[in-house]
């Protein structure tokens, strides 16, 4: 979810790509009120023509913004309730009752970025490439990743890190869990992407680093160290998933502007019987800390070799590593 300062960095680069005219050519007067302003365009969407899906006891209202598509509708719309179907399946339930989903056809190929809000109810506006193939929506991630955002609190900006990192170690577990990917895919995938989040410099912890690799892959190294110590804590009974559950059964999901993070790590501990979160919040939030991924990779079993994964079973963790991504029984 990108908040306003990030809303302004994306412009200026797409300005200064050139990419801008292509955004706002044909269609710009209707566009600019679908891709403009510092918000989710809710009194827009209300006067567009809306299909709903029913997935996990929600509903995902879904509606077009004018611009062209080349795709069918059916596919687009099933695109939309395969990504529902897989955060459903990591949290038990669909986050909200219902989420506004506004797709915004723009110039190009693939799914473009999505941003998602919670002010005046859940909302997500996805940008969809007008040349998009199925193939590009197969292998599309952007729409689990805002969809994990409604299963969360909306956080000031000082706490992005939490959001983000939970959509970014989220997303890929829930879609090996709905049988979209491979468990040895997504490792190797946190194995490239996590050392953008190590700490660098005068890092002030995860509160006070705000920049893109300790916001997106430092929260989501937090997520996996808590995840594995839950589970370490636990005797493998419980991890980070079901702890994002108990805040979501407890109420905390994105429509809710009132919790602070304490209240969510504190939640999120209540639902596994141990102090995982709050205890390693201590550590990485308000002050540095430098993880031992490579220590973490070998205790879970996990090495690159040629270009390619290689997963030893034997491995002190390989049952922690084994059950991260195990399907849960709903």
């Amino acid at each position: 979810m990108m908040r306003l300062r990030r809303l302004r960095v994306v412009v200026a680069v797409l300005a200064v790509a050139g990419l801008l005219v292509s955004l706002l050519s044909s269609n710009s007067g209707a566009q600019s009120e679908y891709l403009g302003g510092v918000g989710m365009p809710y009194d827009a969407f209300e006067r567009l023509p809306k299909t709903e899906l029913q997935v996990g006891g929600g509903i995902v209202q879904v509606a077009f913004a004018p611009g062209r598509v080349d795709l069918p509708t059916e596919t687009v719309l099933g695109w939309v309730k395969r990504s529902a179907e897989a955060v459903t399946v990591y949290y038990g339930r669909f986050p909200i009752k219902k989420v506004k989903l506004l797709i915004v056809p723009v110039g190009g190929k693939g799914v473009q970025g999505g941003t998602t809000w919670g002010y005046r109810g859940g909302a997500i506006r996805m940008k969809l490439g007008s040349d998009a193939t199925e193939a590009d929506l197969l292998r599309d991630w952007v729409m689990v990743h805002e969809m994990v955002h409604l299963a969360l609190p909306d956080l000031i900006d000082r706490f992005s890190w939490l959001s983000e990192g939970l959509a970014v170690y989220v997303e890929p577990i829930a879609r090996v869990q709905a049988g979209h990917l491979s468990a040895p895919d997504v490792w190797w995938s946190l194995m490239r992407g996590m050392p953008n989040g190590m700490p660098r410099g005068d890092d002030g912890g995860l509160d006070n680093t705000s920049s893109w690799g300790r916001t997106y892959w430092g929260g989501a190294i937090f997520c996996l160290i808590a995840d594995l110590e839950i589970r370490k804590r636990t005797n493998n009974k419980f991890g980070l998933q079901d702890a994002m559950r108990g805040v979501l059964a407890a109420g905390g999901n994105h429509e809710v502007r009132s919790w602070s993070i304490e209240k969510v790590l504190k939640t999120a501990d209540a639902a596994t019987g141990v102090d995982v979160m709050m205890r390693l919040y201590e550590k990485m939030g308000p002050q540095s800390m430098d993880p031992d991924l490579p220590g973490i990779w070998q205790k879970l079993g996990l090495s690159v070799r040629d270009g390619r994964i290689e997963i030893d079973e034997t491995a002190p963790w390989a049952s922690l590593r084994s059950s991260v991504m195990k399907t849960p029984t709903l």
